[in-house]
């Protein structure tokens, strides 16, 4: 249910938090990693404790983002599976919220997500690929307003029905594509807001009154990435610990 290997894995925002976890996990689990993101520093430390490629990959830019397909399999062989996780938020009520962050935030999360999914699948298709696998991360906060993010939460809810979107256009292709809606996890994403005040009020009105850990998503993870996932395409998980309920 959890065996990766044969598999070669692009993991994009692999520089830190759930991206990092993501690429680690893989890794142990046999799968052959290319880790992708904008801070290349990051990466080497990464690739020498897991011995995943190091990948320099902006998701924002369409070359840079072929420009990282192109390395990674020049480096592992071709890609057969995406975990597209690179993510930004702009906290902040949408009456204050400078449009370049609202942009930015759509760029990184919704546009990121489709630019990696698409070039992943162009590349599957044209060399016959049968069971490829493509898991867009998005959120809790793609079904649940999560107060001061509505740039983050749009974002999120996009990115769901894009990957509904893709699973339907690539189902006869050999390509499955599903999606992962994670609740409260402490990231570099987020661990000054959960830090604060507000942070700890937020976690103590949530039903189990505490936040989840990256484990909490491994098993889903590498289930989707793994041959056993066969049947599975364009499902939405909500993994939150019952923190949307």
């Amino acid at each position: 249910m959890s065996d990766l290997n044969g598999r070669r894995v692009l993991i994009t925002g692999a520089s830190s938090g759930l991206g990092r976890h993501f690429a680690a996990i893989a890794a142990r689990a046999g799968a052959k990693v290319a880790a992708c993101a904008r801070r290349l520093d990051r990466l080497e430390t990464l690739a020498r404790e897991t011995g995943a490629a190091p990948i320099a990959m902006d998701v924002e830019d369409e070359a840079s983002v072929i420009a990282g397909f192109d390395a990674a399999e020049k480096a592992l062989g071709p890609i057969d599976g995406v975990i597209a996780n690179a993510g930004m938020n702009a906290a902040g009520m949408a009456l204050d919220l400078p449009v370049e962050e609202f942009d930015r935030v759509m760029r990184v999360n919704l546009r990121g997500a489709f630019l990696t999914a698409r070039e992943a699948a162009r590349r599957m298709i044209a060399r016959g690929e049968t069971e490829g696998r493509i898991v867009i991360v998005s959120s809790m906060g793609a079904h649940k307003v999560l107060p001061g993010t509505a740039a983050y939460c749009a974002s999120k809810a996009g990115s769901l029905m894009l990957g509904k979107a893709l699973a339907r256009e690539w189902a006869n292709k050999g390509i499955n594509v599903n999606i992962l809606c994670p609740g409260f996890i402490a990231t570099e994403l987020n661990d000054q807001f959960l830090g604060s005040d507000s942070g700890k009020r937020m976690i103590a009105g949530l039903p189990r009154r505490r936040l989840m850990q990256p484990s909490d998503l491994d098993g889903i993870v590498l289930h989707l990435m793994s041959d056993a996932s066969r049947g599975l395409t364009g499902a939405a998980f909500d993994l939150d610990d019952g923190q949307s309920l």
